[in-house]
């Protein structure tokens, strides 16, 4: 049959990335409580593609990403990469995996235990070189200082939440960055609570009043300390109870420089 992808184009206009998205499908994580974790990702697959073709052939992502079926992992995502540039002739592939990852928690008191949903991602390319993002997105209970301050009865409160992107050297756990953004908050998150454990978590949030500006720089400063580490970004975004709009605050380091 006659390959309408391959045909010349002649407009010269390189395309940075094309592919697919969307495409829902199951992936191991590495879970440092259970060896491995089962869950379902959100994928996003492409490549760079020359001036010279017209399009890409789309079902060869689905079919290189079939060649893994049920044994996705981060240590076979640049073989991945590496099958998508050979399949698709390219210079330059591109994958991202979101999905929700599981830890199980004690409640602070009762130490009723229930599990809490991250959401996260992996975010790699392959050129010359293989490059590798981990992000971690956490829920967190930040109090504000200011109304603390000023307020003589309690305290504006809110939902607040940590996105933390890094690259490393050596394996970084999940658990590890979700442990990091929710000891620079005023209070972690729970999915379940008695009367006891609401009461411990509601007095430490007010005895832990944090801006957003406060909680990135706890954030960097426990990151800036991780050797494992040699680049991060930070965003923490305040999901504001009393104004009309939302609080956010950014940092990014590389460590190289």
């Amino acid at each position: 049959m006659k390959d309408i992808q391959n045909q010349k184009d002649l407009r010269k206009i390189p395309i940075n990335k094309v592919g697919i998205e969307d495409l829902v499908y199951p992936i191991r994580v590495m879970d440092r409580a259970n060896v491995l974790q089962h869950t379902i990702a959100k994928v996003k697959l492409s490549v760079e593609l020359p001036h010279h073709f017209r399009g890409t052939h789309m079902s060869r992502f689905v079919e290189v990403l079939n060649k893994h079926s049920n044994n996705i992992t981060i240590q076979n995502i640049e073989g991945i990469l590496d099958e998508l540039k050979k399949a698709l002739r390219a210079e330059k592939s591109y994958l991202e995996l979101e999905f929700s990852y599981f830890i199980k928690k004690k409640a602070p008191v009762s130490r009723l235990e229930s599990y809490m949903n991250y959401t996260c991602k992996f975010i790699a390319s392959k050129a010359e070189t293989f490059d590798f993002i981990l992000e971690v997105d956490v829920p967190v209970h930040t109090l504000c200082p200011c109304s603390k301050e000023i307020s003589e009865r309690g305290a504006h409160n809110q939902r607040a939440e940590i996105s933390i992107q890094v690259r490393t050297s050596k394996l970084v756990w999940i658990e590890e960055l979700v442990e990091i953004a929710e000891e620079s908050a005023s209070s972690p998150l729970f999915a379940l609570l008695k009367r006891p454990d609401e009461k411990l978590v509601t007095e430490k949030a007010f005895d832990t009043p944090r801006f957003v500006e406060d909680v990135v720089r706890e954030v960097a400063l426990r990151l800036n300390r991780e050797p494992r580490i040699f680049w991060f970004k930070i965003n923490v975004k305040s999901f504001e109870s009393i104004h009309n709009h939302n609080a956010f605050a950014c940092v990014e380091v590389d460590k190289r420089h």
